[in-house]
Formats: C-alpha cells, sequence, structure tokens
C-alpha cells in the first residue's frame, strides 16, 4: 500500500512540474540540441571549384529530367554527374540516348552486371561480352552493388562470394576496356557488431532495424571486405574505386596500409564525410598523402546535403552540424585543404580514371 502511495503521489508532482521539466521525458531519438557555441564560419553552397560526383544514383534519365538535374547541378558548381545505376543492354542505351539529345557532356552512365544465373555454361564470357557491348553503347565504367557479397547466390542457395573465380572475366574485361570498376562491398562494420551502448551505430540501427545484422549475416564483415580486396590483387590492371573509403574512414590509418598494398585501388568519399569531418588533422594529412587516390562523391541526391561535403573539403570551419543525426550525433570540423588537392579531388583524379570525359569543362 505504501509504495502504491508513493507513485500517487510522484504523479501528482510531476503533474504540478512547470513547464520547462515535461522535456526530461523525451527520448534520445528525439533529443537534438541546437549548439549555442559561437565561432567563426559560414556554409558553403557552392564547390570553390568545379567537381565530378563519381557516385550518384539516378533511376529517371529522361530528357526531362536531366534538365531538371542540371539546374541544381550548376547552382552548386557539379561538372559531370556519373549515374551508377545505368543498367544494361536496352535500358543503358536509352538512357545514354538520353544524354546525347540533352547534355552530353553534363552526364555519364556506368554499367551493371545481373550475376543472376552464374551457374550456366560460359556465364563469364558472355556476361563480359554483354559488359563490352555496354561500353562500346556508352558506359564509362562498371558498378557493382552490395549485393554482391550480401544478397547474390548462385543455383545451390550458396553466397555468391565477391572473389568467386566465375567473375574473373568480368575484372579483366574492365581492363582490356580501360574502364574503372567502382565497386560497394558490405556495410559498415558497426552493423554486424552488438547494438549495445557502445554501438555507435545504434540510432541508426534503432531507427532502420533491416540494417542489423549478426556476426555471420551473411557472412562476417572482416569476410566480405577481404574477398573484396583479393580481387583488387588479382586483377592488378584493372581501377577500382573503392566506394565509402572501403568503410575504413574511421580507420585513416588502416586505410593507408591498404592503399600502399593495393596500388589499384582508389576511394571515394561517398557517404563518410561524416568521419572525415571529426578528425579534420589526420584526416587533411590522409588527402595530402594521397591526393591522387581520392574521389568526390556524395551518393544519394539532395543537393542540400552537398555543402556540408564543402565544408568539411574546404574550410577550416569549427564545430558545425552534419545534416543527419541518425548517421553522426557529433560535429564537423574543416579539413582545410590545399587548392591542388581539392582540385584532384573534386575533378582531376576522375578524369584521369574515368575515360572520355569533357576535360574543357574544367579548365
Amino acid at each position: 500500500m505504501k509504495i502504491q502511495y508513493t507513485f500517487v503521489a510522484i504523479a501528482i508532482f510531476c503533474s504540478a512540474l512547470p513547464q520547462e521539466f515535461y522535456g526530461q521525458d523525451m527520448s534520445f531519438e528525439e533529443y537534438n540540441p541546437k549548439s549555442t557555441l559561437v565561432v567563426p564560419g559560414k556554409e558553403i553552397k557552392r564547390a570553390k571549384f568545379k567537381f565530378i560526383d563519381v557516385h550518384s544514383h539516378q533511376r529517371d534519365m529522361s530528357v526531362q529530367k536531366l534538365g531538371s538535374l542540371l539546374k541544381d547541378m550548376e547552382s552548386l558548381n557539379e561538372g559531370i554527374m556519373v549515374n551508377l545505376s545505368g543498367g544494361s543492354g536496352e535500358s543503358l542505351r536509352e538512357k545514354v540516348e538520353n544524354i546525347q539529345k540533352s547534355h552530353p557532356n553534363r552526364f555519364v552512365v556506368f554499367a551493371n552486371v545481373d550475376f543472376e544465373g552464374v551457374d550456366g555454361n560460359d556465364w563469364g564470357k558472355k556476361a563480359a561480352a554483354q559488359l563490352e557491348q555496354d561500353i562500346r553503347n556508352g558506359a564509362k565504367g562498371l558498378k557493382v552493388f552490395k549485393s554482391l557479397g550480401l544478397r547474390n547466390a548462385d543455383a545451390s542457395g550458396k553466397r555468391l562470394a565477391i572473389d568467386d573465380p566465375r567473375l574473373d572475366p568480368i575484372w579483366a574485361k574492365c581492363a582490356e576496356m580501360g574502364v574503372p570498376v567502382l565497386i560497394h562491398a558490405a556495410d559498415p562494420k558497426s552493423f554486424w557488431d552488438d547494438m549495445d551502448s557502445d554501438n555507435e551505430r545504434w540510432l541508426e540501427l534503432k531507427t532502420h532495424p533491416r540494417r542489423k545484422r549478426s556476426y555471420t549475416d551473411p557472412a562476417p564483415w572482416e569476410q566480405i571486405i577481404q574477398e573484396q580486396h583479393n580481387v583488387f590483387k588479382k586483377h592488378p590492371k584493372t581501377k577500382f574505386i573503392n566506394a565509402h573509403m572501403g568503410w575504413h574512414a574511421n580507420n585513416l590509418g588502416k586505410l593507408s596500409e591498404l592503399l600502399d598494398e593495393m596500388p589499384n585501388m582508389n576511394v571515394g568519399i561517398s557517404a563518410v564525410i561524416a568521419e572525415l569531418g571529426r578528425q579534420p588533422q589526420h584526416a587533411r594529412e590522409f588527402f595530402i598523402k594521397y591526393q591522387d587516390r581520392i574521389l568526390f562523391g556524395k551518393d544519394s541526391w539532395n543537393p542540400d546535403e552537398f555543402p556540408t561535403y564543402f565544408r568539411v573539403l574546404e574550410s577550416n570551419d569549427e564545430y558545425f552540424p552534419y545534416y543527419k543525426k541518425y548517421h553522426a550525433f557529433w560535429a564537423m570540423y574543416g579539413l582545410d585543404l590545399p587548392d591542388e588537392v581539392l582540385r584532384k579531388v573534386y575533378y582531376e583524379n576522375a578524369l584521369n580514371l574515368i575515360p572520355g570525359l569533357d576535360r574543357s569543362l574544367f579548365k
């Protein structure tokens, strides 16, 4: 009875609390305070140099859509958009035709390979032949989605490993044709870790529960990443762009070792700017050292999010907000990269890796 009276008393007390105490009941998901810190700096809405976004996805590449995209690109100072969702066959050909009709020097597409039927006779030979045709039809490279290594399976239901030898003709064809492979393998390692108070991605996993994996779902993270590296080493003449910095943007020391070990591996910064923006000194040193092997990319197309990328790369601002709390609940700092490094990251490295881009746009 005393316990019951205690609860009633607490309820009466709480109901009598002034309005300012009500916020104590908010959840962590709701808590998103505005910083009271006053420091110099301002948002950068337009990149200092014209840039190439090597990591974009656009399903609709109609002439009308391309015109709409171009308006936003101009406001950001984006020179060329690389659409990694080019598809294959007739779908790819249609996208290339629309580009040629409207803005032939501002958009390019990468082809995609369908890994279904990998058990079939001469699958590798046929897939490589289709890829070659797609490149001749206008594709400037190959994009490999994370489904390879996570979801693709052979006829027996066994997971199709990234380094499965049946796929070798694909990587070899890219070397032969002189086009790069932009590959996304796995996801952040935290998705495989325990979802507890030590997991930095707890909020993302709480709000996006389908992203959580067990240690062996479908294989350990380390195994999937190693499969990707095995391919890089086995095909040294193929140029690879490791999407999302290979999920090592939070460990630039390890990424340095990998870049030194695999000279045909380059990295794109899409979707990992939050990792770079919380370690400005270390990241700046990394960008200067590997300035010839880092490419600009954003991933999801949202023009309002690009200014955070520009500000991290270009400014020396301190403690400014990131745009998506569940990705990063910490503040950003600018790397203040030298102009010669910015030019390489923004466009020169892409011009050197991706054939047939219009260099005159960047003079």
